[in-house]
């Protein structure tokens, strides 16, 4: 099978945090900003239990469509887990830790592609 480019992969990391129930999903083209990826895609979760189902989900569903999971950073008690897929980064928040980071007022000179609320 042959793997996905990072624009599908990214826009498939979004189908699957919907279909889990994240909240407030954004997509950011941040390959003119940095070298080491080309979108971050950044959703929020309430629970513990929601994390791990997340994280799960997404290692899973994203290894079918040939991606590997190159990384995890963080931990679902922490507030903030970070999932590296190479061109793919994806970042889970909990509500209070998405307003402290504001991810996306920090990379503001990326190009929002998306967004679900």
């Amino acid at each position: 099978m042959q793997p996905l480019d990072s624009e599908a992969l990214a826009h498939r990391a979004i189908d699957i945090l919907s279909d889990r129930q994240a909240s407030d999903i954004a997509l950011l083209d941040i390959s003119r900003v940095v070298t080491f990826a080309d979108y971050f895609v950044i959703a929020t979760a309430v629970s513990p239990l929601q994390f791990k189902a997340l994280i799960e989900n997404l290692e899973k569903e994203l290894r079918r469509e040939g991606a590997s999971l190159r990384a995890v950073e963080g931990t679902p008690d922490s507030g903030w887990v970070l999932l590296d897929f190479g061109d793919v980064i994806v970042h889970l928040f909990s509500p209070p830790q998405r307003e402290y980071y504001r991810l996306e007022e920090l990379w503001s000179r990326a190009a929002p592609i998306v967004r679900f609320t």
